[in-house]
């Protein structure tokens, strides 16, 4: 079996013979290596390239024997790549202008005419020297990604008994193993989050990146570089390189919140690059090969979105393989006491609080809540109550809620049930028999709203 090549190697040397020799014998075992006469064409070969090592002679047409221009564009070089490896190589060689090569940034030193066999030792050094350096990189921004807002790898604390929740969590359990996309739906403040880490946690890439990006809060003209990245000089503040996000997921999951506010152009190329498996930075010519598992999520009526024209048809099949859909916590029941114990043992925990537990008045009144905010607002209702409370136990006044679904003595011996369907079916007279009308004119999701009307 043939032994893959290996390494990228740019040479500069003003001597075409010298050329025409290292890429005689160079070529039949690197993965690819370009030659030039000009050092001025460092930066168009860069681009193309991107080297792993690059080989640049000392002398050029302006000096013989100094050295001294070799020296400038190993500055050049690495002023756009900091860690470039770059190795230098001259006719007219001596122990001072080694070191000073070295200290100057150069990885090493070869002196013309070469020994085939070192020569070739130092090249294979620098290549390993960079993939290294590269690994690194990727490793230092993965870590980044993993501290930031963006992508907290944490595995989840799912809470929930009610049947809705479930058999959300049955859906994950099965589905998570494999590698097929999922989309997530569900209103804002549900958990989409929670569950996307919950897949990646028990899928077979729990231990690779999980790299997420909240497509809601990146401003429009950063999408296409924060998806893919950019090389140094890509734009006004590219001051040097940077892998996208789904080059820092590369081997992980990669998960797109909120996927619907993708702009039409972003998600054609969002799609040519989950189809190819491969990307490649703005400012660059240079494809990437990526395997990632793609979950994305989303607030709004996806399949809407595609009826209307504002999201493509194809990107939704390939990103919708499965779909789960997170019912809001005014469907869940003792859910919403589940879970405001769990944030009452959190932030007493945190505020040095010593309260143990909600009363029967502060239950009702959770219960009886409406919670438009889901999740998160039931999570911040909670940690402010803590910190206002006197006692050793949570009342109906620690809590300040928007009492809209608070009833009055009248109201509350009316049929609740008869009354929202009073609320379906007017609304379904003035959509029209429009679903998705008649969800947004209640202040529910389509996908409430075909439940409410099976029920």
């Amino acid at each position: 079996m043939e032994e893959k090549k290996k390494g990228k190697i740019l040479v500069i040397d003003d001597n075409e013979d010298i050329l025409f020799a290292l890429n005689l014998l160079l070529k039949p075992l690197l993965e690819d290596i370009r030659v030039t006469k000009n050092p001025e064409q460092i930066d168009r070969f860069y681009d193309q390239l991107h080297p792993d090592v690059v080989l640049l002679d000392m002398n050029f047409r302006r000096d013989a024997i100094s050295g001294e221009e070799g020296f400038e564009w190993l500055e050049h070089i690495l002023h756009r790549d900091a860690q470039a490896v770059v190795i230098l190589m001259t006719a007219y060689s001596d122990a001072d202008k080694a070191v000073r090569a070295l200290k100057s940034g150069a990885t090493d030193f070869i002196t013309k005419p070469w020994d085939n066999s070192k020569l070739l030792a130092t090249l294979f050094a620098g290549i390993e020297l960079s993939q290294e350096r590269h690994k690194n990189r990727l490793l230092e921004q993965r870590m980044e990604v993993a501290a930031s807002p963006f992508g907290a790898t944490a595995a989840p604390t799912i809470i929930g008994k009610s049947p809705v929740m479930q058999r959300v969590l049955q859906t994950v359990a099965q589905v998570a193993p494999t590698d097929a996309n999922v989309l997530i739906l569900g209103e804002n403040g549900t958990g989409k989050d929670v569950i996307a880490r919950q897949l990646c946690a028990l899928s077979q890439r729990a231990t690779k990146p999980f790299v997420s990006i909240d497509l809601g809060s990146v401003p429009e003209q950063l999408f296409e570089s924060e998806l893919f990245g950019y090389e140094k000089g890509a734009f006004t503040d590219a001051h040097k390189p940077k892998a996208g996000r789904m080059e820092t997921a590369n081997g992980g999951t990669l998960f797109l919140d909120e996927i619907g506010n993708l702009p039409l152009p972003l998600q054609s190329k969002l799609l040519a690059a989950l189809e190819r498996r491969e990307i490649s930075r703005l400012g660059s010519t240079q494809v990437t090969s990526i395997d990632v598992r793609l979950l994305s999520a989303t607030n709004a009526d996806i399949h809407n979105e595609v009826v209307e024209g504002r999201f493509r048809e194809d990107l939704l099949y390939r990103i919708d393989t499965i779909e789960i859909t997170i019912p809001p916590l005014r469907e869940r029941g003792e859910d919403i006491i589940l879970l405001a114990e769990h944030f009452l043992h959190i932030y007493a925990n945190k505020y040095n609080k010593e309260i143990k537990t909600l009363n029967r008045d502060a239950r009702q009144k959770l219960l009886r809540h409406t919670w438009p905010g889901n999740v998160r607002e039931l999570m911040h209702a909670v940690e402010r109550a803590v910190l206002l409370a006197k006692g050793s136990a949570l009342c109906a006044q620690d809590f300040m809620l928007n009492e809209t679904s608070r009833r009055t003595t009248q109201t509350q011996t009316l049929n609740l049930e008869r009354l929202e369907q009073e609320a379906i079916e007017r609304a379904m007279q003035i959509a029209g028999g429009n679903v998705t009308r008649a969800a947004e004119l209640l202040g529910i999701t389509r996908f409430a709203l075909y439940r409410k009307l099976n029920k």
